[in-house]
């Protein structure tokens, strides 16, 4: 459908000012927030599942350590987390984004704020975040994965614990990063040292010990 003249406000020059604007409210919401720890994961994960009761118990061991916990605000994964942080008392933050499928934040949620560009939401996660915990998941998650991992691998963020849960889901993957990007030389050997993979919601919790107490968010270089 074609946008009338006088409809300036959809026209690409002013959606600057509605970009700017999620970056701000997003700053002033989030720059309270101390050892915030980023979970990712599949919306579609049931709560009787393994990887959601995984995901609600790992949320529970951080904010009873003193993490915050942020996630997308969904069902699935995202809502496991929250709940788990929930339970355990701790900050329950969500950064929910506007698609057309429409996405209510989940009822664990004690702190929200809806995002219509996926990117000025990723900046959040990467600037207040002082982890990231990916659970299985589709392409949102492996987005928020490569994100994070090419950030740490092109110098723009001081590395920071990437942890994959799931030994079994990632090993395909893992797999085809040895198999193909280092036989065909696109990454270096020593860029499948910027995330580890584990099992078990104690082993997250064992990678993040001195996270805590570091600087209160990073600067994006």
């Amino acid at each position: 459908m074609a946008i009338m003249k006088e409809d300036f406000t959809r026209e690409d020059p002013w959606r600057v000012f509605r970009i700017m604007s999620e970056f701000v409210d997003g700053f002033e919401m989030l720059t309270h927030i101390e050892n915030g720890i980023a979970v990712f994961g599949a919306s579609q994960a049931r709560p009787d599942s393994k990887y959601y009761k995984l995901a609600e118990r790992t949320a529970y061991l951080l904010a009873k350590k003193g993490y915050s916990v942020i996630t997308g605000a969904g069902p699935g994964i995202m809502e496991a987390a929250n709940k788990g942080a929930k339970k355990a008392s701790g900050k329950s933050i969500g950064l929910n984004i506007l698609i057309p499928v429409q996405q209510k934040p989940n009822k664990y949620v004690t702190e929200v704020m809806e995002f219509r560009y996926f990117f000025c939401r990723k900046v959040m996660f990467a600037k207040y975040s002082k982890a990231f915990v990916v659970f299985p998941g589709g392409f949102g998650t492996l987005d928020e994965f490569s994100e994070g991992i090419t950030l740490i691998q092109t110098g723009r963020l001081e590395p920071f614990p990437i942890i994959l849960v799931g030994r079994e889901y990632w090993k395909g993957l893992i797999d085809w990063m040895k198999g193909t990007l280092l036989k065909h030389k696109t990454i270096e050997k020593k860029d499948l040292n910027i995330f580890t993979v584990v099992d078990t919601p104690e082993e997250v919790i064992s990678l993040l010990n001195g996270c805590k107490g570091t600087s209160k968010n990073r600067t994006l270089r």
